[in-house]
């Protein structure tokens, strides 16, 4: 069955839930290794290149209240995150494009904590604009406002991020009380509407289940610039409400990776390395994924905490990883 199933994925065809809930609950290795060779195939169809993602955390002064239940970025929620409050200044942010540039990394995020309504954002981007040639990936979460995403177009930024996470609202409210799932897919809508590239996905091992997962990869193809699906594994951060819940398994993202690029053949596939783990990224392309992030360079001026893992992915060894398995890294 499984074989009838990746036959009809390698020719094109549209895949009913069922048929991706059977490759999700499947647990043969030989099968397994099946799955992820054909979501390589209709990935190395379209392009061998992968993209390369650096980052530039903006600010940890998140004004969620009460805090998302994992979170160890924001400011006091646990020791081996962020734990002392910060907001870049200009000049840091500054110094750390440069950095980002001269590595040769193409593309930088700019990220940070909710409460500023998307002006932390713009501020960021008109310096990097202003001072590089990399490929501005914007992640503030919901915080947007209708001004801040026509702020950020006549910009000229090419992405901008809001991860759902998760559709099941019971899950999404348990973990994450202080937010708003309708605000997030609003501004999904509003970056839509703006023909800005979307990027939106998926926080795994929340509580969700296999058919929540299957249903919110189906529901993000109502935005009609959705360009990016980052695939993410709950990690537990010490101190946070979530410290003794269990990391979201390895082989489970991986097939999610998998059916995400049957599901979207075209679209870029992101990792972050500090979900999947550093030393995992070769599993990760293996599966099928096209961009890793949180991808930092050894001449990064300042500390990097993962959002979700205090490790983040060496730019030097990524490199390594993906020309061993004859892939292309996309560099500038």
């Amino acid at each position: 069955m499984i074989d009838e199933i990746l036959n009809k994925a390698k020719q094109g065809k549209e895949l009913t839930d069922n048929e991706f809930l059977e490759l999700l609950n499947n647990d043969d290795e030989k099968e397994l290794e099946k799955l992820f060779k054909t979501a390589c195939e209709i990935r190395d169809n379209q392009s061998k290149v992968i993209k390369l993602t650096s980052t530039v955390h903006l600010t940890n002064k998140c004004q969620i209240q009460p805090r998302c239940e994992y979170c160890g970025f924001a400011e006091e929620t646990s020791s081996t995150g962020y734990y002392n409050a910060f907001y870049k200044s200009n000049g840091e942010i500054l110094s750390a494009v440069k950095s980002i540039q001269e590595a040769h990394i193409p593309r930088v995020s700019c990220s940070g904590g909710y409460g500023y309504k998307g002006k932390q954002a713009v501020n960021a981007c008109k310096i990097v604009k202003e001072n590089s040639n990399l490929e501005i990936l914007v992640n503030v979460g919901g915080d947007l406002t209708e001004k801040a995403v026509e702020e950020l177009s006549n910009l000229g930024v090419d992405t901008i991020c809001c991860n759902l996470e998760t559709i099941n609202e019971d899950v999404f409210y348990q973990r994450k009380p202080g937010d708003s799932l309708n605000q997030r897919i609003l501004t999904c809508k509003r970056v839509s509407d703006a023909g800005i590239g979307l990027s939106s996905g998926l926080l795994l091992g929340l509580g969700e289940s296999k058919e929540d997962r299957i249903k919110h990869l189906r529901y993000l193809s109502n935005f009609k610039t959705l360009e990016e699906i980052p695939i993410m594994g709950f990690n537990p951060y010490p101190d946070t409400p979530m410290a003794n819940y269990p990391a979201f398994p390895l082989k489970e993202q991986l097939k999610m990776v998998a059916i995400t690029r049957i599901m979207y053949p075209e679209i870029t596939i992101t990792m972050p390395t500090p979900t999947v783990g550093p030393e995992n990224v070769e599993f990760s392309l293996k599966a099928g994924a096209n961009n890793l992030a949180t991808v930092i360079a050894d001449n990064y001026p300042h500390e990097v905490k993962g959002v979700g893992s205090p490790n983040y992915g060496n730019y030097n060894k990524v490199v390594d990883v993906i020309e061993k398995l004859d892939l292309i890294p996309q560099i500038i």
